[in-house]
C-alpha cells in the first residue's frame, strides 16, 4: 500500500522559513516523479515545485522561484520541501504527490498525502 505523509508545516510570521517533508512508503520515491501542491481556502489546488525522476529536473512555479527548494534524500525515500522568505499569500495546505499520469504542472497525479498546513502571519 503506498502512503505519502507530509510534515513540517505550522505557523511562521512572514519572512520565516519552513521545510516540508514528504516521507512514502511502498513506492521508492526517486523512481517516480515528485511534486508539491498547495491550496488555499476558495482557491484552486496549484502546483508548487516538482522533481521528475528522468535525470533530476526541477520545476518551479514563478510565484515561489528563488524562495522554495525541493529536494530528495533517496536513502530516506524522502522529499523535501524548503520554504524561505515565507509570505502570507504562501498560507495553504500543502501536499505532496507522486507518479504524473499528465503533464508534471498540473494535479493529475496516481499518489497524494493527506496535507500539512502552513499559516504565514503579516
Amino acid at each position: 500500500q503506498v502512503q505519502l505523509v507530509e510534515s513540517g508545516g505550522g505557523l511562521v510570521q512572514a519572512g520565516g522559513s519552513l521545510k516540508l517533508s514528504c516521507a512514502a512508503s511502498g513506492l521508492t520515491l526517486n523512481a517516480y516523479t515528485v511534486a508539491w501542491f498547495r491550496q488555499a481556502p476558495g482557491k484552486e489546488r496549484e502546483f508548487v515545485a516538482g522533481i521528475a525522476w528522468y535525470g533530476g529536473t526541477i520545476y518551479y512555479a514563478d510565484s515561489v522561484k528563488g524562495r522554495f527548494t525541493i529536494s530528495r534524500d533517496n536513502a530516506k525515500n524522502t522529499v523535501y520541501l524548503q520554504m524561505n522568505s515565507l509570505k502570507p499569500d504562501d498560507t495553504a495546505a500543502y501536499y505532496c504527490a507522486a507518479n504524473n499520469l499528465g503533464p508534471l504542472r498540473t494535479a493529475n497525479y496516481q499518489f497524494w498525502g493527506q496535507g500539512t498546513q502552513v499559516t504565514v502571519s503579516s
